[in-house]
């Protein structure tokens, strides 16, 4: 039984084959072809950078996971050491150590690199735009994963998806917002689209990896942050530290997380190896949403008891930041044509997705507030 990678994602996803069953069938078309030898009994040890502090709970953990699965999965054929950010290169290194082959495998999120292409970006989060489910889809099964290759292949880097945040919160404060005007001049750590939008805002985009955010507020070296939502940010101790924690995550609706691979080192593993990781991505990737929604869920209401003033966007402010945001896009996609490219299949998956969840989820929610 042979599977194009499109079909690969669809039979799991629909349960129509199951992930042993998918192995073996892999296994049993590489001795049909007469190319057995690839399937061998060589152990390979890989190592992967991660942009997540050590042991950071669940994107770190996903990590780990991912490595113990892969070696379960391989029957120890594969062995994966796990770095976090820091401990072997510095966090916002890992797109370039994996690129040279210093480490074979890379977790972080593909904002990260925007420095290095502006298209990147889109495969990670674009404020206003799709929620986890969505750019899922699009990535899987709707143009987004042979793009995503394409632009990654110029890096010789293969992307994979390794889980999704989910709508995050819009960030810690130590000032109230009240109009678009409290922007300027704001100090805030927000990487991606989302720094750019709060540039146009009058405010100062500051990237800083997970590790350094704490000290950063603490210090004033940073007014304010966002990082992912309550469960993570109290992990971090940012309720210490901040007065205002406000909702919704415009910048961040469903961010998606990576895994890069070395593209020569990839594709010189036995072919049951490399559909072993790509089994593991989709898995990991389900892993993280699932948490991400159960402990922010939980922790909400701790924060609640707490006394953490919780602080909603106006329309006004959010509708100033959709017009910058809209801004920011035309002022990429005019400069960069693979970021034109990738946004406008972005895009139109995006109208089609809102146009559906119109009719079903924005009515169901609704619904709910009624009752």
């Amino acid at each position: 039984m042979k599977f194009r990678r499109k079909d690969f994602f669809k039979a799991i996803a629909l349960g129509t084959i199951s992930m042993p069953f998918l192995l073996r069938s892999v296994l049993s078309d590489t001795k049909a072809q007469g190319k057995s030898a690839n399937v061998s009994g060589r152990t390979y040890n890989w190592k992967m950078v991660t942009t997540w502090p050590p042991n950071f709970p669940i994107l770190g953990e996903a990590c780990q996971a991912y490595a113990d699965m892969v070696e379960k999965m391989s029957g120890g054929r594969m062995n994966i050491q796990v770095y976090g950010g820091g401990e072997l290169v510095p966090a916002l290194e890992c797109f370039d150590t994996v690129r040279s082959g210093a480490a074979e495998i890379g977790s972080g999120a593909a904002y990260y690199w925007a420095g290095k292409t502006p298209a990147a970006q889109f495969f990670a989060s674009v404020p206003f735009g799709m929620n986890a489910q969505q750019v899922t889809a699009w990535i899987y099964d709707g143009g987004g994963m042979e793009l995503w290759e394409e632009l990654y292949a110029k890096y010789s880097l293969i992307p994979m998806l390794g889980g999704n945040t989910g709508v995050q919160m819009g960030g810690w404060f130590n000032k109230e917002i009240n109009t678009i005007e409290d922007f300027k001049g704001l100090k805030m750590r927000i990487p991606g689209l989302g720094g750019k939008v709060l540039e146009k805002a009058g405010g100062a985009p500051v990237l800083l990896a997970g590790g350094e955010i704490y000290t950063g507020l603490e210090r004033g070296i940073i007014d304010a942050t966002e990082w992912l939502g309550p469960y993570h940010d109290t992990q971090m101790g940012f309720d210490d530290i901040a007065r205002y924690y406000y909702s919704p995550g415009w910048h961040e609706p469903g961010t998606a997380l990576e895994y890069i691979f070395n593209k020569e080192k990839f594709e010189s593993l036995p072919p049951d190896l490399q559909a072993i990781l790509r089994t593991a991505s989709y898995y990991i990737n389900n892993w993280v949403m699932a948490r991400m929604e159960a402990r922010n869920a939980a922790t909400l209401a701790k924060l609640k008891d707490k006394g953490v003033e919780i602080r909603t966007f106006s329309p006004e402010i959010l509708e100033q930041l959709r017009k910058h945001t809209n801004e920011v896009i035309a002022d990429i996609t005019a400069k960069d044509a693979f970021a034109r490219k990738v946004y406008e299949s972005y895009n139109d998956f995006r109208q089609k997705a809102s146009a559906y969840a119109n009719i079903t989820e924005r009515l169901f929610y609704s619904s709910i507030q009624a009752i």
